[in-house]
């Protein structure tokens, strides 16, 4: 059986398993072994050809793989903790102002400053919270 043969075979067989798998890379060994494959057939000898598979292999493992999965992973687009909070509503239940305050922000109570350090933001007032800093939100009214 000629060599280019077992390569392609071998090529086909590593793709079949990155199928089931899913780890990237089975498929880039069996694109290492098709390149193979393509230089068995024009009549490199067979350490070459090794040699060609195991230069193909890490390439493919070292510098395609990592893009490959940063590619497939979707970024984290949850937040938790106090950074599910940016973004959200609280209600005002002692003045704020730029030195202090007290929100509400789903159903707990907070310390609180304005944002912008001029305002002063009256009990009963819908805020946003723009960020925390430490067990402070920084909020700014709603308009």
């Amino acid at each position: 059986m000629d060599s280019w043969l077992i390569w392609s075979i071998a090529a086909l067989l590593l793709g079949v398993a990155e199928i089931f798998t899913l780890t990237a890379a089975l498929g880039l060994l069996g694109g290492a072994a098709l390149i193979t494959a393509g230089t068995a057939a024009l009549g490199l000898p067979l350490p070459w050809q090794f040699l060609v598979f195991a230069v193909a292999a890490t390439a493919g493992v070292l510098f395609v793989r990592p893009v490959a999965l940063r590619r497939l992973t979707p970024p984290q687009n949850e937040r938790f903790g106090v950074d599910a909070l940016v973004g959200g509503a609280a209600y005002v239940t002692s003045e704020v102002t730029g030195l202090g305050g007290r929100v509400r922000i789903g159903g707990e109570e907070w310390t609180a400053r304005a944002y912008d350090e001029t305002l002063v933001i009256p009990p009963g007032t819908t805020v946003d919270v723009m960020e925390i800093k430490g067990t402070t939100a920084l909020v700014y009214p709603r308009e």
